[in-house]
C-alpha cells in the first residue's frame, strides 16, 4: 500500500493539489492508496466521485497538522506500507522518524516553501524535516540549486518533474462559448494562473497595450484569481483596454481548456517576487498538451518546461521590451505554429503513465 500526506488536495484549487491529485492517480495502477488530506468546503462531493480513499482532517490549522501526523504515524505502525509521499516538509515534520525507518519515503518541494535564509528558524525546521526522508524530489533543476543554496544536502535530491493528464477532452458547448469569447480576434493570448505578483500580468497588460498597433485585433484572457485583481482591473482601465483584455475569475474546467486550446500563445513571462518564484509552471505543459507553446520568464524553473526556441520561448519578464519583442518574433512567419507542434510533442514526457516511473524506480 502507498499513504499519501498532503496539506493541498482537490477540491482545493492550484498546481500542488493537482499534482497531488496526479500523483495519487498514478499510483492506483501499482497498489491501493490512502490519503491522509486537510478538509475542505465541498470535500464530500469531490471525495464521493474520486474514487480514491482519502481520509479528511479537519479542525484549526495548528490542531489539524498535529492530528494529521498522529493519524498518519498510527497508520503507518499498523499497515504494511510499500511507499509514503508527503506534499510539503511541514507535511513530513511531525512524522516519527523511526515510522520511516524501512519505509522508502518522499518529500517533494517546489520552491517557494523552501526559500529560507540559511540560519533561520524555519530553514532549520525544514532541514531537520528534510532528513527524514529518503528521497527528496524535486520539480524542477531550479528547484533542485535553490534547496542546495537554502542548505539542503544534494545527496538525496531527485529531479522529477510534474506529470500532467492533458489534454482532456473539450465538449462542443464550451468549444462555442470560447469562439464567442474571443470572436475573429489575432492573436489570442491567454495566461491560466493565481493573480499574484510574480505571475506578472501587471507587465502583461502594458505589452498588450502596446501591441495594439502592431495588432489592431489582439485578445488576452487572462483566468484565475488572486489578491492583484482590484489592481489588475484598476491598471486594465487606465491603459484603456475594453474588449482588448479580459480578466475572468475562476472558472469551470471545460471553458477553461476550450479557451486554451483555441488560443494562439500561453504567456507566462513569470518573475522572482520576494521569496516567490516559479519552481516549474506545469501550465506550460498543459499548454503544449492542446498544441500550444509558451513564453516564460527566465527567473525560475521555466527552463524545465519550455525547450528556450523549439516549444517556446524565454524572456525576461521584469522588461517590458523583452516581452514585447519576444511576442513579435514569436508570430513572425507564423513560426508559433511551429513551436506549437513541437510543443504538443515534448508535452508527451509529462503524461503521468511515465513520470510515475521515475518514482517507483526510487522504491
Amino acid at each position: 500500500m502507498f499513504v499519501i500526506s498532503t496539506r493541498n488536495f482537490p477540491p482545493d484549487v492550484g498546481g500542488i493539489q493537482n499534482l497531488m491529485e496526479g500523483l495519487a492517480k498514478a499510483l492506483t495502477n501499482h497498489g491501493p492508496v490512502k490519503i491522509f488530506a486537510d478538509n475542505f468546503n465541498d470535500c464530500e462531493k469531490y471525495d464521493d466521485r474520486s474514487g480514491l480513499s482519502i481520509q479528511r482532517v479537519s479542525g484549526f490549522k495548528l490542531f489539524r497538522k498535529y492530528r494529521k501526523a498522529n493519524l498518519v504515524n498510527s497508520f503507518v505502525k499498523d499497515n504494511n506500507i510499500r511507499a509514503i509521499f508527503f506534499d510539503h516538509w511541514k507535511s513530513l515534520e511531525n512524522i516519527n522518524r523511526d515510522c520511516l525507518k524501512n519505509i522508502p519515503s518522499f518529500c517533494l518541494i517546489h520552491s517557494k516553501e523552501i526559500n529560507h535564509n540559511i540560519g533561520t528558524s524555519l530553514n532549520n525546521r525544514m532541514i531537520k524535516s528534510l532528513s527524514k526522508a529518503k528521497h527528496i524530489i524535486a520539480n524542477s533543476n531550479f528547484t533542485k540549486k535553490l534547496a542546495v543554496e537554502c542548505g539542503i544536502s544534494d545527496r538525496n535530491i531527485t529531479v522529477i518533474h510534474p506529470g500532467c493528464n492533458y489534454p482532456i477532452k473539450i465538449q462542443e458547448e464550451y468549444k462555442i462559448r470560447a469562439k464567442e469569447i474571443f470572436k475573429d480576434s489575432f492573436p489570442k493570448i491567454i495566461t491560466i494562473a493565481r493573480l499574484d505578483k510574480r505571475k506578472s500580468h501587471q507587465n502583461i497588460l502594458m505589452s498588450i497595450k502596446n501591441l495594439k498597433s502592431k495588432f489592431p485585433k489582439i485578445k488576452y484572457v487572462s483566468i484565475g484569481d488572486g489578491e492583484e485583481r482590484k489592481n489588475l482591473e484598476r491598471l486594465k482601465d487606465e491603459l484603456d483596454l475594453g474588449d482588448e483584455a479580459l480578466l475572468i475569475n475562476q472558472t469551470n474546467e471545460q471553458l477553461k481548456v476550450a479557451l486554451l486550446n483555441l488560443s494562439d500563445l500561453f504567456l507566462m513571462p513569470s518573475i522572482s517576487y520576494k521569496k516567490s518564484v516559479e519552481g516549474f509552471g506545469i501550465s506550460y505543459i498543459e499548454a503544449a498538451s492542446y498544441g500550444k507553446a509558451s513564453i516564460g520568464g527566465n527567473e525560475g524553473g521555466a527552463n524545465d518546461a519550455i525547450q528556450d526556441g523549439i516549444t517556446g520561448y524565454i524572456c525576461d519578464g521584469n522588461d517590458l521590451n523583452s516581452i514585447y519583442e519576444t511576442i513579435i518574433k514569436f508570430f513572425e512567419d507564423n513560426r508559433y505554429k511551429s513551436l506549437g507542434s513541437k510543443a504538443q510533442e515534448f508535452s508527451k514526457e509529462f503524461k503521468w503513465n511515465k513520470i510515475i516511473k521515475e518514482y517507483l524506480k526510487l522504491i
